[in-house]
């Protein structure tokens, strides 16, 4: 357990830790540092992505100790006082962000944007404890069926909540191709039949 990274993450408790797939360890301190230490299990790498919650009400996504993006609920949800809810946990499965409240709220957001794609308000009226994402394993797959991604969020109410994203919406590869060659064509025809011998 050799620590290769420490740095001051927030103000205050840390109140979870999520970390991209290297060979990292994340360990709180109390208050608000972080360390990272090697697990020993493989090669010393890059830390790919670091993402805290805090008692600050902050969630901070880290490329080793350097903040690239913050989620904070005021600038995401208009009219809300900033210091109405506070992140209680989060997970990352390197392309999406699980984020679950005080207030019993679930929200999925894309890791490298903090976009949000889904959000239940008070999923469970009560702390949420914990949130995992369902491994993309066989059976994890048979359990998202057609859903992009499947996050399951546990709180003080002793339930259990599977929460499944939908499969966002997307032009095939070939039919974008397609469609940008047709606009080159149209383009090109339309400058011939505007200037006479501009080809």
């Amino acid at each position: 357990m050799k620590k290769t990274l420490e740095f001051k993450a927030h103000d205050g408790e840390i109140e979870d830790i999520a970390l991209g797939p290297d060979n990292k360890v994340g360990v709180m301190l109390l208050p608000g540092s972080l360390a990272l230490q090697e697990s020993g299990l493989r090669p010393l790498c890059c830390v790919r992505q670091v993402v805290t919650v805090g008692r600050d009400f902050q969630c901070c996504v880290w490329q080793q100790d350097q903040l690239v993006t913050g989620l904070r609920w005021h600038e995401n949800l208009p009219g809300i006082p900033d210091k109405a809810y506070r992140y209680q946990a989060c997970r990352d499965s390197g392309t999406f962000l699980g984020l679950g409240t005080v207030t019993g709220s679930v929200a999925i957001h894309i890791a490298f944007s903090l976009q949000r794609l889904y959000y239940v308000k008070e999923a469970h009226g009560i702390v949420v404890t914990d949130v995992a994402f369902v491994p993309e394993s066989r059976p994890g797959r048979e359990l998202l069926g057609g859903h992009e991604a499947a996050l399951l969020s546990v709180a003080v109410d002793s339930r259990c909540k599977l929460h499944l994203l939908p499969t966002r919406r997307s032009l095939p590869v070939w039919l974008l191709l397609l469609l940008c060659a047709g606009l080159i064509v149209a383009t090109i025809l339309l400058l011939q039949l505007a200037f006479p011998g501009f080809l």
